[in-house]
């Protein structure tokens, strides 16, 4: 108890030295602890009185109680305008993920759908990133799924090329897609520029909006090509006039909304769903759900504006912001908005209309979307309490680490750690080892050397027993022996008690269902085959395996891609293929003189012999 007063004190003591000199300026400030993680980012109009009110400790939510606590410093940033110290703050957030900010997880680009314009003949692509590429940007699109149908649609009614340009300018015959009516081959000259012009036009305007018009130009032709006879032509219009009606069908909306996203959040035991759906030319794009991380009794207005603030710091901004609860600091988010965004944008939450009619729609996606996610967390709750009890784990795990190792006859040996948590498997935790001084095909040994250098950067980084990188369980993909040789490690750094082990092998004949765990004190036992634990525990070895089995290929490939050229100082790309060009390949070059190879284009007669030198140890 002694020893928590003393905590709080040092970190109240911490922020009150900190306010002495803060001005009552806005600005960002962060808060520290001794490890020096990043606790929480917060920005403020006037930071003198926003930091100053964190001392006032019995006023504070238990959870700001436990921040204040682990606070030992405070980082300070001024800025000139509130609305720097938002964007400034979403950075921050989004750099160094804080414990206690609320935060949007899933923050990845979207895709888009890219219309060339350096190109007589433009190409329609996906596109993912920065706009360097002169043409013409559709989207944002939810997925890359999205972006393919819509590509295949501009492909059916518009016959656009989706080739590449080398691809383009070495055909001297059309490709498959001209033949299935999906391009009119302008690589070999069978359209005209002018007509391809046309149809890139009208591919455009189908984006823009103007799907209406573009079908009356598609029937009037369709109608000028039957009243000349033309019918297998009248026949293409009329396949490509069906396939715009469906996807009419498909895509338009019931209210008259150009360009906006709409923004509904659904909250219920502690969890919240923020549903987006995206509106472009009067078309809905598609839609995505997200799950932000939060305390239990966060506002939601401040769940809804860190979301906004953090969705919107790397993402294209429409016009309009529809949302269905209030923002406190509307005006503010407008003007940042506007700023990023390059034009005007009105936060919306609407009462009546069609925004209304809009917000209400999404509402019910994003009710629905949150009934589906917390249905698994349950199911997924369920599996880890069959977890804990079959391996006596004093509580549910929180992070379970799973290893495998992948290598054929001893190359290219790679180790895998993939790490599921409470939500499902944590992608971005995945580690991959490349085994460096285990011996060919000793799998114990390559088991030794994952564990121990996993476990021993824990430790020297502060990520030991208690962080929220620690794991609850390790399960290992092997039998007795490799159980015994994680159990080696773990008994050297002291840590044996610290964690949970379980060895998980195959059974008989290697199948699924006859699977065999092994326990340190424990004999060896195996679970029914439908067991829903059982089919649990062997999805998360399957994603292990399949990890591995990855990295082993990439290494693989890496290592068949090389040359022992490469290791040769002075040697570029240039050279080496001027060598490669002559010699035929690297072996002939390690075994060629200094007089043949200073005969090289490029090879001078002292590269020669820092060549020869290379390959024969002088």
């Amino acid at each position: 108890m002694t020893e928590k007063i003393s905590s709080i004190e040092t970190g109240v003591n911490a922020i009150k030295a900190c306010v002495k000199t803060l001005p009552l300026s806005p600005g960002v400030y962060r808060m520290i602890s001794e490890k020096d993680e990043v606790l929480y980012v917060g920005k403020a109009k006037a930071l003198k009185n926003r930091v100053r009110s964190y001392t006032h400790f019995d006023k504070l939510p238990h959870r700001l109680q436990r921040m204040v606590s682990m606070t030992r410093r405070m980082e300070i940033i001024n800025t000139h305008t509130e609305a720097e110290a938002l964007i400034l703050e979403a950075d921050l957030i989004k750099k160094f993920k804080p414990r206690y900010n609320i935060l949007l997880r899933d923050d990845k680009s979207f895709p888009y759908i890219l219309l060339r314009e350096d190109h007589p003949y433009p190409q329609v692509l996906k596109h993912r990133g920065t706009k360097k590429i002169k043409g013409s940007y559709f989207g944002p699109y939810p997925s890359a799924g999205d972006v393919n149908r819509t590509i295949e649609i501009l492909q059916r009614v518009f016959l656009l090329r989706n080739c590449s340009d080398s691809y383009f300018n070495n055909r001297k015959r059309p490709c498959l897609q001209y033949h299935i009516k999906r391009c009119t081959a302008p690589c070999v000259g069978k359209v005209s520029a002018p007509e391809y012009a046309q149809q890139v036009g009208g591919a455009r305007a189908f984006m823009e909006g103007k799907s209406r018009q573009v079908q009356d130009d598609l029937t009037a032709a369709m109608q000028e090509a039957s009243a000349a006879m033309d019918y297998e032509s009248a026949a293409e219009y009329r396949d490509r006039i069906k396939t715009l009606t469906s996807v009419q069908a498909r895509y338009d909306i019931n209210v008259e909304i150009s360009n906006a996203d709409i923004i509904a959040m659904i909250q219920r035991e502690g969890v919240t769903c923020i549903q987006v759906f995206f509106y472009r030319g009067g078309r809905n794009l598609g839609n995505k759900s997200y799950f932000p991380r939060h305390a239990k009794d966060d506002d939601p207005s401040d769940i809804m504006a860190a979301f906004i603030a953090q969705f919107y710091l790397s993402k294209s901004i429409p016009k309009e912001v529809v949302v269905n609860h209030d923002l406190l600091e509307q005006g503010l988010f407008e003007q940042v908005l506007s700023e990023k965004a390059g034009h005007k944008v009105n936060v919306i939450l609407p009462k009546r209309g069609k925004y209304k009619t809009a917000i209400d729609f999404v509402a019910t996606n994003a009710r629905q979307a949150l009934d589906r996610h917390l249905s698994q967390n349950a199911t997924r709750t369920k599996l880890r309490e069959g977890v804990a009890d079959l391996f006596d784990l004093d509580d549910l795990p929180k992070r379970i680490e799973v290893y495998d190792n992948s290598h054929i006859s001893g190359t290219n040996m790679v180790g895998g750690m993939i790490v599921e948590g409470e939500e499902g498997f944590l992608k971005k935790a995945y580690r991959k080892f490349n085994i460096k001084t285990a011996d060919k095909s000793d799998d114990y040994g390559m088991m030794r050397e994952v564990i121990t250098r996993r476990f021993k950067r824990a430790l020297k980084e502060g990520d030991g027993v208690g962080s929220e990188n620690w794991p609850d369980l390790l399960l290992i993909d092997g039998g007795a022996g490799q159980l015994s040789s994680v159990r080696e490690v773990l008994e050297d750094l002291g840590i044996l008690d610290d964690v949970t082990v379980v060895a998980i092998a195959k059974g008989e004949d290697r199948n699924a269902g006859r699977e065999k765990f092994f326990m340190i004190n424990r004999p060896m036992f195996q679970l029914p085959i439908n067991d829903p634990v059982l089919q649990y525990l062997q999805r998360l070895r399957d994603e292990a395996h399949r990890f591995a089995i990855g990295a082993h290929r990439t290494r693989r490939k890496n290592a068949m891609t090389t040359s022992p050229l490469d290791g040769v100082e002075g040697i570029g790309g240039k050279r080496k293929k001027a060598l490669l060009l002559h010699f035929g390949s690297a072996k002939a070059v390690a075994d060629a003189g200094v007089d043949e190879l200073s005969k090289v284009e490029g090879i001078s007669r002292a590269t020669a012999q820092k060549i020869y030198d290379f390959f024969h140890d002088a």
